[in-house]
Order: C-alpha cells, then sequence, then structure tokens
C-alpha cells in the first residue's frame, strides 16, 4: 500500500504530494518540524511534542498562524490512515507561499505536512553493545535561539550525521562554539559519574527533546540526582557511562568515544552500565504503561 500523507487539509498519497518550490521551507529553512514515536498504534508522549512544536514556532514567529490547528487529530489520523502500529510520525509547520523575502509579507496560510512510516527498530544487539561515536566537526552555537528548536533548518545535524557515517561512527557528538559538549546529532546527551547523571543545560546549545525531559524525570523517580550544566571534553573519560537520547532509539549506551587521530575512549568496562540499563528499562516500562 502506498503511503498517505496529510497536506493542508488533505490525505493524498506520496506520490502526488507535493509543495510549492517557493515555499519558504525550501527557500529560506523557514518552518519547524516534530517526530513522534507510535508503539502499538498509539502516539507516544504527543501532547509534550505538540507542545515543543508550538514553542518552536513561537520563535521564529510562526505561533500565530497554527494557535488553531489540531495537531494531535491530524497526527492521529495519519496513523491511522496508514494502518501502522509501530511508526515514527513526523508533523512540519513552514510558513507557507507568500513574498520574495519573508519578512516582506507575513501573511498567507502556512503549509502543514504530516507522514508516518513504518519504524524499524535498532537491533537489541546495539543495545547491549553500545554505540561507538565521535566529535564532529561541526559546531552548534550556544547563544543562539535557533539551536533550541527543530527547524526545517536542520543542516548542523545532517551534516554531522554524515561525518559520522563516513568515518564509521554510530553517531556524532556536537560541542558548541565555546568548546563544551552539547548533544548528539540527532539526540540529547547524557554522561553518569560516581551515581550522578550529568547532562548539558538547555542554555549550552542543545534541543531539549521531549525523551530528554522523561529520561530526567525517570532519574528522578528512580533516586538518581541529575544535574545541568556546562559539560566539559574532559567529561568523556571521566565518565562511568554515557548514553544518548530521542524519540527512535529512546536510550542508547554509548561505549567508545572516538577522535579524530583514530584514538578513541572506552567508556566505562566498555559495556552499557548499570545506571544507563536502569533508565533504558524504565523508559521501556513507561512507554508500555502509556500505549497499552
Amino acid at each position: 500500500m502506498e503511503e498517505i500523507v496529510y497536506l493542508n487539509g488533505s490525505f493524498v498519497p506520496h506520490s502526488k504530494a507535493f509543495i510549492s518550490i517557493n515555499d519558504h521551507a525550501l527557500l529560506y529553512g523557514y518552518g519547524v518540524f516534530q517526530g513522534i514515536r507510535a508503539y502499538n498504534g498509539k502516539l507516544f508522549l504527543l501532547d509534550r511534542h505538540i507542545k515543543r512544536l508550538h514553542d518552536a514556532a513561537k520563535v521564529i514567529g510562526l505561533e500565530w498562524k497554527i494557535a488553531d490547528i489540531d495537531f494531535e487529530k491530524i497526527c492521529n489520523e495519519v496513523l491511522a490512515v496508514n494502518k501502522l502500529t509501530s511508526a515514527r510520525v513526523r508533523i512540519t509547520v513552514t510558513n507557507g507561499i507568500n513574498a520574495a523575502m519573508p519578512w516582506v509579507d507575513a501573511g498567507g496560510e502556512p503549509t502543514i505536512i504530516a507522514t508516518a512510516k513504518n519504524y524499524i527498530p535498532v537491533p537489541e544487539d546495539k543495545y547491549n553493545a553500545g554505540y561507538k561515536v565521535g566529535i564532529a566537526s561541526v559546531r552548534r552555537v550556544k547563544q543562539s535561539p535557533f539551536s533550541t528548536i527543530k527547524s526545517t533548518d536542520y543542516l548542523l545535524s545532517v551534516v554531522a550525521r554524515m561525518e559520522a557515517a563516513s568515518k564509521g561512527w554510530d553517531e556524532a557528538v556536537l560541542l558548541n562554539d565555546e568548546g563544551f559538549i552539547a548533544e548528539g546529532g540527532s539526540g540529547n546527551i547524557f554522561f553518569v559519574r560516581e551515581g550522578r547523571l550529568i547532562t548539558p543545560a538547555t542554555n549550552s546549545g542543545i534541543i531539549p527533546g521531549v525523551t530528554r525531559e522523561a529520561v530526567i524525570e525517570l532519574a528522578d523517580s528512580l533516586g538518581v540526582t541529575v544535574g545541568e550544566g556546562p559539560v566539559g571534553i574532559g567529561a568523556i573519560k571521566k565518565s562511568d557511562e554515557i548514553f544518548l537520547t530521542n524519540a527512535n532509539i529512546e536510550v542508547m549506551p554509548v561505549t567508545e568515544v572516538r577522535d579524530d587521530k583514530g584514538g578513541a575512549a572506552v567508556i566505562g568496562n566498555g559495556k552499557p552500565g548499570k545506571i544507563t540499563r536502569q533508565l533504558m528499562q524504565a523508559y521501556r516500562e513507561m512507554v508500555a504503561k502509556e500505549t497499552r
């Protein structure tokens, strides 16, 4: 069955879903998006993802165009029409088609796109072995408000992940422009040292993910102290455990961090650590409870 796409109020076959070459997402990267996991036909933490979509739209001056749109309904309908149970749903909002420069004419209708694709899970062997990651050559800008949102100008993350693929890493880790650790190429990063969880603060140039938020809450429920702040590059070798989070991989252990000279720092004993495994399990239990 061909994938069905939601586009500006209609459900159409993927092969017939087109946007204008003058859409501002294409011309200027003027748009925002969210990715949401579905388990058992139910979208997980959908309300939080939709809130983050609206928050991002406010940052780029797009919120007033979409304030009354029922994104929860759109996401649930695109999942249902594609008859998927385990899926990745993406909702994209752009400024639409306006004047040659977006700041000349703020009028016009936004472009709203929603897609649902079958989710192919990461093999369990990867969770058992952990990711091998490396430090990307591109950096996030700490002071920019646009560093905190998922915009359709997603170039930094794309380039970082391309670099990771070219060097045989499972994922890239990005520093910010001050040399502190920011996040993964497609998610947030956590460090464990002496039983305490540390993650870069929201003012470090990160996109604060919904999964990051959920993991912090789970850690608190498990009695694990969580600290947020600047994280120096030295934290890699000092950490007992490291893991990445996003809606697709959930909680992914990191067992090795490679550098551009071919060297590698093994994290802990080279296997997923105790707290990482506890949070992996707690997250999966949370998913099971809320999507049963």
